[in-house]
C-alpha cells in the first residue's frame, strides 16, 4: 500500500528528499507525473486511470507534506523499507489504508515509474 503523511506533519521537510519516485510535495504544491520518473505524455496509470503526464495535478493538502498515492511504491525496487518513515521526526508518514497494494503491484508501479 502506498504510505500517507498524516496532519501531524510538522512541515519540516526531512521526507521530501528521500523519495526515488519523487511522490513527496510540500503543501499547496502542484505536481505532476513526469516529476522524478521517466513518464511522458499521455498515458494510463497501472490502476486504469488515464493522465497527462506533463500536467500539473491539484495539490492533495494544501497544509502539510503529501505523498501522491499513484506515485508511492513504498521504495519498492529502491529499499528495504519506506524512506520517508524512516527519517520523519514525528512518526506522520503511514501505511494508507486507502491504498493497499501488494508488494508484486507495488515493484510492477515502481518498473511502470521508471520504464525499468
Amino acid at each position: 500500500m502506498a504510505i500517507i503523511i498524516t496532519d501531524e506533519c510538522i512541515n519540516c521537510g526531512a521526507c521530501e528528499p528521500e523519495c526515488p519516485n519523487t511522490a513527496i510535495y510540500e503543501g499547496a504544491m502542484e505536481w505532476k507525473f513526469n516529476e522524478g520518473t521517466s513518464l511522458e505524455g499521455n498515458l494510463i496509470l497501472p490502476n486504469g486511470i488515464e493522465v497527462d503526464a506533463n500536467t500539473e495535478q491539484e495539490p492533495i493538502s494544501d497544509e502539510y507534506y503529501f505523498i501522491v498515492p499513484d506515485k508511492c511504491t513504498e521504495c519498492k525496487g529502491f529499499h528495504d523499507e519506506p524512506q520517508c518513515a524512516a527519517v520523519c521526526p514525528v512518526d506522520c508518514c503511514v501505511p494508507d489504508e486507502d491504498h493497499i497494494e501488494t508488494e508484486e503491484e507495488l515493484l510492477n508501479k515502481q518498473q511502470f515509474l521508471h520504464n525499468e
